[in-house]
């Protein structure tokens, strides 16, 4: 075999390489997802986003909830018996109203009970889907998001507060379509999302929620921590399942040089004194 052959061979393998390393990652998540349906009678549903930026030729692609997810997620509560408790899965910065909308509705109208368990964080569109189940199971530090429209790169919110704090002759007439454009969709959500609620909370509760989610009260990247979710009376607890945190494991960053984060990938117990030792 000469130098040819085995440069050949290299190539073969090097090019072989990342789509074996797909394929295995893609078995033991298949594995680990049957063993959490098996332990919890449910059937298990993912929506991760963990491409949050990605290069394509030196070109960031940004990762949200769109259409393709809309239609895969209904597809799955389709083959699932109405009585069959649901579990999703969602790791996203959030994404189209419209597709999370979609899912948040078949999630509220399931007959069976629907856990959403977010282990590192559901924004927007995410939380919107969150909001429609009967419980939510974060993790200690995951973080929810408030849910006001967005226009663009403005909130709708901001956009009715300028147009409101000046005459309307001192008003261009684009500020002024996407005004009247951010009324309507603040009004659109804030009734979805008064409606998703209406699965755990009584309706003045639920109301008033919406009106503060969808409104702008805070910026539209604002952390809702666990203990915020709780003082705001939605229905989370703490208790995060081992085996879900070890499946987002098995959706890596595809594309990384060098890792940001390192550390010995295994637990890290309290050594207790030796015998005789002084504390």
């Amino acid at each position: 075999m000469g130098v040819g052959d085995l440069f050949f061979f290299f190539f073969i393998f090097t090019a072989l390489q990342p789509v074996l390393q797909q394929r295995l990652l893609e078995g033991s998540r298949r594995r680990l997802i049957a063993q959490i349906e098996h332990k919890r009678g449910s059937r298990l549903i993912l929506l991760v986003h963990r491409q949050e930026t990605m290069n394509v030729l030196g070109f960031p692609i940004m990762r949200y909830i769109d259409i393709n997810d809309s239609e895969d997620l209904l597809r799955a509560c389709e083959l699932t018996d109405p009585e069959v408790p649901i579990d999703i899965v969602l790791h996203t910065p959030g994404g189209l109203v419209l597709a999370a909308l979609q899912i948040a509705h078949a999630v509220r109208h399931r007959k069976g009970k629907v856990t959403v368990f977010v282990p590192h964080y559901a924004m927007s569109g995410g939380t919107l889907i969150a909001l429609a189940a009967d419980e939510i199971v974060m993790a200690r530090d995951a973080v929810l998001g408030p849910v006001d429209p967005q226009l663009g790169q403005y909130p709708a919110a901001s956009l009715l507060k300028v147009v409101s704090k000046k005459p309307i002759s001192e008003v261009d007439d684009q500020t002024l379509i996407f005004a009247d454009i951010g009324e309507k969709a603040i009004n659109q959500v804030r009734e979805s999302v008064g409606e998703l609620l209406l699965r755990t909370l009584p309706p003045d509760k639920s109301a008033e929620l919406a009106g503060l989610l969808s409104t702008g009260t805070w910026t539209h990247d604002y952390p809702i921590r666990f203990e915020e979710a709780q003082r705001l009376g939605l229905h989370v607890r703490s208790e995060m399942l081992p085996e879900i945190l070890q499946l987002m494991s098995l959706y890596p960053q595809p594309v990384r040089r060098q890792p940001s984060v390192e550390y010995l990938p295994m637990p890290r117990r309290a050594q207790e004194p030796a015998r005789g030792a002084s504390k």
